[in-house]
């Protein structure tokens, strides 16, 4: 490396070795945010915080994590097929040069960049006054929905232009019509890329508390149906450091947190792999 580095223009090896410190800062901060949540939060471990109905005395988060599933799992429900969708409206089936293509480019890169507190205020405003749904998990889910869904939308068209024309073309010239080339050759193709978009997106949602204390609520309890309030980990977390008399269940918290989310990611990659190994 030493050798390659003295063949190289001072500015390239100037570039090179910012580079290289760059990763190995951010590597050893990951490894330090990791070991300082671990080696506080895995003391605290104790079945009481695993219990079904919480209370002051166990602090259990099981109800947030039962909530955390319920709210991920609803607001993909929402955003996936509408971000989907609408990037293969704009890649398939949108005429080049379409002003409307670049209207809802522009509107996704702005909505992109929004705070959540903004999104927070949002959805307290129409989904819990306006449309009467008051705080509850359905509220929470549509506003954290229109959070990810410029995400979900920009991952997929981004998966979908890269899958080669070659493949488009092939499926023509056999008589396949262009719905079928999409669903049959072109999605199957951008999958792992779509996928690492829902990841992405399922990351935001699990870590969100701004938009979700004013549309979701801060309910302890297992929700029984989308109408009803409950919390989520994050928000969880968030509750018990910020009272002061649940530091150790918080970073334990806060490792179940981590867990969840590297089991997500580790389950996503697997199903990308399988779907690339199946093609």
């Amino acid at each position: 490396m030493i050798k390659a580095l003295k063949r190289k223009k001072p500015f390239d090896t100037f570039l090179c070795l910012l580079t290289w410190l760059s990763a190995i800062i951010t590597f050893f901060v990951l490894i330090f945010i990791l070991a300082y949540i671990i080696i506080r939060g895995v003391p605290n471990l104790r079945p009481s915080l695993f219990e079904f109905t919480y209370n002051t005395t166990n602090v259990s988060l099981l109800p947030a994590l039962i909530t955390t599933i319920m709210t991920v799992a609803l607001s993909l429900a929402i955003s996936v097929p509408l971000g989907v969708f609408s990037a293969i409206y704009l890649v398939e089936y949108a005429s080049k040069g379409n002003k409307l293509v670049k209207i809802v480019r522009m509107t996704a890169e702005t909505l992109s960049g929004i705070p959540s507190i903004i999104y927070g205020l949002f959805g307290s405003l129409f989904f819990v006054i306006w449309l009467g749904w008051g705080i509850s998990l359905l509220s929470g889910a549509f506003t954290l929905s229109i959070m990810i869904l410029p995400l979900i939308m920009r991952t997929t068209e981004e998966s979908l232009k890269a899958v080669p024309e070659t493949y488009r073309e092939g499926s023509f010239g056999l008589g396949a019509g262009r719905l079928r080339t999409v669903f049959r050759i072109v999605l199957p193709s951008a999958a792992p890329g779509i996928l690492a978009g829902i990841i992405l997106a399922i990351g935001r949602i699990v870590g969100e508390t701004a938009a979700l204390i004013y549309t979701a609520g801060t309910v302890a309890q297992i929700p029984v149906n989308p109408t009803n309030s409950g919390r989520t980990l994050a928000i969880h977390l968030y509750a018990l450091s910020s009272e002061g008399l649940y530091t150790g269940q918080a970073y334990a918290t806060a490792v179940v947190l981590l867990v969840v989310v590297v089991g997500i990611n580790a389950a996503s990659r697997a199903v990308a792999k399988k779907i690339v190994k199946n093609r």
